[in-house]
C-alpha cells in the first residue's frame, strides 16, 4: 500500500520508506467462497453513487443492518436495493427519490441474497478501452 490516503498536495518525504506488499484481491474480497460480482443495470441507486454499467461486490457472508445496500431476491428477480430499517418495520427502497420504497411484509416474496461491500466504477472512456 502506497499511504494512508491519497494526498491531493504535495506528498510527504516519509512516504518513500513505506513498505509492505499490497495484496488487492485479499483486502477487498475476504471471503472469496462467498463474494460475487455484479453489473448494475439502471439508475435506481444514483443516491448511494451507484450507476449503470458500475460493478458491485456482493458478500453473502455479511448480515444486512439499517441502511445496508444489498441484493434482494424480488419476486424471483435480483435487484440491488437499500435496505431501511425504522421501528419493527423492514423496507427495500430504492436510492432514487423517483421511485418508491417496499415494506418487505408487502413483498409476495423477497429475501436478502447478500450485502454490497463496495462498487466500482469506470473513470475511463469505456469505449477507448473497446467495452
Amino acid at each position: 500500500m502506497l499511504g494512508q490516503a491519497l494526498c491531493a498536495g504535495f506528498p510527504s518525504p516519509a512516504d518513500d520508506f513505506l513498505e509492505g506488499a499490497l495484496e488487492l484481491p485479499r483486502w477487498l474480497v475476504p471471503n472469496p467462497p462467498a463474494t460475487f460480482l455484479w453489473q448494475i443495470s439502471g439508475e435506481s441507486m444514483r443516491g448511494a453513487g451507484i450507476f449503470d454499467r458500475d460493478l458491485a461486490c456482493v458478500d453473502r457472508s455479511l448480515t444486512a443492518g439499517r441502511d445496508s445496500i444489498v441484493v434482494a431476491v424480488v419476486g424471483g428477480q435480483m435487484s440491488i436495493k437499500r435496505l431501511v430499517i425504522g421501528g419493527n418495520r423492514a423496507r427495500l427502497a430504492f436510492d432514487n427519490p423517483d421511485l418508491p420504497a417496499f415494506a418487505v411484509e408487502d413483498l409476495e416474496e423477497a429475501a436478502i441474497w447478500g450485502v454490497v461491500r463496495f462498487t466500482i466504477r469506470w473513470h475511463l472512456v469505456r469505449e477507448r478501452l473497446g467495452r
